[in-house]
This record gives C-alpha cells, sequence and structure tokens, in this order.
C-alpha cells in the first residue's frame, strides 16, 4: 500500500532540526517509490548542516543521500526488488553522460541536495528507477548496511577506477582510518593493489586497518614532513619497491593537512586523487608536476554502471561493511549529527526510520 504522506527529518535552516510530515509527490515518468530501510550518515550532511556548504534546493530539506530499501511503487518491474539508490543520479542524455563521465553530470540530482525537497532521512523517497542498484541475493547482509554503498565505498572504487588500480600497484591512502579511506583501503586492496599504505592520525583506528587491506600504516602526528618521508622510505625498502616511483595516493581527508601529506609524497610518474572535500586552499609549485612526469585527478561520486561491481565486492567478503558501520533509529538524528561533529563516532552510523 503506498501511503500518502512522508515523514521525514529535515534541515530548516543550517544547525536545525525538525520531524515534519510532506504529501507524497506524483510519479513522473520513471520514477519509483522506495520505502527507506537505512540512510548512512556523511560528511557530506555535516558540511550542509554545519558549516553552511550551500545546497542546491534550499532548506526546508530532508538530508541523506547514503539510501537502501525497497520498490512499493512505481515500475511494476521493480516494486518488491530491494536496491540502494545512487548518491549521484545522471541524466543518461547529455555529452558527459555519453562519454562515460555521468559522475560529472551537469544535470545530476542527489538526494538530499538536488531533488526538491527530498533526501534519505525520511520513510521513503521517490527517485527515477532508471538507474537503481537491484540487490538481489544478500548473503545475510543486512539491507540497511548496503546504505553506505551509495557514497562510501563507490566513491572510492570510482577514484580506483580514475586511477586505474590494479594488480601489483603501489598504493597510499591518506585519512584511510576515516568513513571514505577505510573503504579506499579496501577497494585498493580488492582491485589488487600490492602495497597499500594507510596514513591517518587517528591511531586506534588505524591499527584496525591492518587487518582490513592497510599491508602498512603510518601516524603522522608530531611528524615533520621529513620524518614522514623517511617513514614510508622505510616501508617501501621493507617491502622490496621504490619509495620514488609509481605510487597511487588517495587523498581522503579533504584537509589542508592531507592534502599538504598527499603532493609531499607524489613523485615520479606518480598518480594523486583527490577524493576528499575541503574548503582550504593548498599551494604546489606545478613545475614539479611537470618534472616528474606525474597526474592529479579530481574524482566525483560514482556512475550508477559501477554499483553492480562495488555490491559484488561487498558481498564475496573483499570489502567488510559490518565492523565499519552501526545502525541508529533515525529518531536519534540530532545526536549522531552531533557525535560525528565532534568526532566522536567509532563508526559510520546508519540511520533507520522509526517514524511509527
Amino acid at each position: 500500500m503506498i501511503p500518502e504522506f512522508i515523514d521525514t527529518w529535515q534541515m530548516t535552516e543550517p544547525g536545525k532540526l525538525a520531524r515534519t510530515r510532506i504529501p507524497m509527490p506524483a510519479l513522473q515518468n520513471g520514477d519509483v517509490i522506495v520505502e527507506i530501510k537505512g540512510c548512512g550518515v556523511c560528511h557530506t550532511d555535516l558540511s550542509y548542516f554545519y558549516m553552511g556548504v550551500p545546497t542546491v534546493q534550499k532548506p526546508p530539506l530532508s538530508l541523506g543521500h547514503e539510501v537502501s530499501g525497497v520498490v512499493i511503487g512505481g515500475d511494476a518491474k521493480l516494486v518488491g526488488k530491494e536496491v540502494i539508490v545512487p548518491a549521484v543520479i545522471p541524466c543518461g542524455e547529455c555529452d558527459l553522460c555519453h562519454a562515460g563521465r555521468g559522475n560529472r553530470c551537469l544535470a545530476q540530482k542527489m538526494p538530499g541536495n538536488s531533488m526538491g525537497i527530498y533526501g534519505g532521512y525520511s520513510s521513503h523517497i521517490v527517485v527515477p528507477g532508471r538507474f537503481l542498484c537491484v540487490v538481489g541475493d544478500r548473503k545475510g547482509v543486512p539491507l540497511e548496511h548496503l546504505s553506505v554503498i551509495a557514497d562510501a565505498v563507490t566513491t572510492p572504487f570510482q577514484a580506483a577506477v580514475r586511477a586505474g588500480v590494479g594488480k601489483g600497484d603501489l598504493v597510499v591512502v591518506v585519512g584511510a582510518a576515516g568513513g571514505v579511506g577505510s573503504f579506499m583501503v579496501q577497494v585498493a586492496k580488492g582491485l589488487g593493489a600490492k602495497i597499500v599504505i594507510g596514513i591517518d592520525i587517528n591511531e586506534e583506528k588505524l591499527r584496525m586497518m591492518e587487518g582490513f587491506g592497510a599491508d602498512a600504516t603510518i601516524n603522522p602526528r608530531g611528524m615533520d614532513g621529513k620524518a614522514l618521508k623517511e617513514a614510508f622510505k622505510t616501508i617501501a625498502k621493507a617491502a622490496g619497491v621504490s619509495a620514488n616511483t609509481g605510487w597511487k595516493i588517495f587523498e581522503c581527508t579533504g584537509t589542508k593537512p592531507g592534502q599538504e601529506t598527499a603532493l609531499s609524497l607524489l613523485s615520479f610518474v606518480g598518480k594523486l586523487i583527490v577524493v576528499g572535500y575541503g574548503t582550504d586552499e593548498t599551494s604546489y609549485m606545478l613545475s614539479k608536476l611537470m618534472a616528474f612526469d606525474a597526474e592529479i585527478i579530481g574524482t566525483w561520486g560514482c556512475t550508477p554502471d559501477k554499483y553492480p561491481a562495488v555490491l559484488a565486492m561487498c558481498l564475496d567478503g573483499r570489502i567488510q561493511l559490518g565492523p565499519f558501520v552501526e545502525t541508529r533509529p533515525m529518531s536519534q538524528i540530532a545526536e549522531v549529527f552531533d557525535e560525528a561533529h565532534h568526532g566522536k563516532l567509532k563508526r559510520r552510523v546508519i540511520l533507520t526510520p522509526d517514524f511509527n
């Protein structure tokens, strides 16, 4: 039965949340109604809520873009299917989409940002059915856990594809203990990287990553640039690989220190892939890029066609979700936002609707 209303938590203005009820919108051609089972809390949501980063749709709106659920209305071929809603939904028709770069489609829609007032911190969401990722056999993985695939896991996967990560590669992940960085480590290892070095200042989480794809870790707290490079060289030497050539470096923090660390490690024929978002400016002598014959690559979201491959990695064990997520009732959204904002969370929280 299709409800007449959507229950939702909305950002009425930056820093303020309110529970409300909005009418179920009329379905446009190709739309489906997804009953939400889980929505992950992402740093991007906190940027909108606490830091005033503007959304395309002005408040009030419901945030949340890591969504999994069950289709209950719309396309009959999809009704009853468990699905993951892409965090970036392209138009599928423009030149960028036809060129395989639909993740940067200029007409893209994003739940919790540009899809009218609708986002994932709700009971239901109306989205185009065309790009949904149908789950199928979950192999015992809770459907709500799969919500984080929509950004925290697919974004690193898209970054790895842009970098051409494959068997035998040398990889550094700056921010390896963070919500995106922890999955960046697993994605790189799952795609066959020979060595993955994780860098982070969170010692507890960093050590944890040594059991989930990180071959070695560095905590740069208290180190200057020279000491960091020496630690890096020591690890490379012990592994029998060059410290100066061919490394693929993923910057996942979005912070100026993280960016400076990543840039300091970029060397001959290396690649630096910018994954994390931040507002600070970082300086770099571009002539080094020329001299190193190196590359700096930006990456944004993930095209929906890659979601099935990422889902497969999460279901066959190459990427572990359970140790990195926890579920809480959606009614605790304000407390979760506050804990996340102050760095108190040890796992990525997935909010599950409890409007009844």
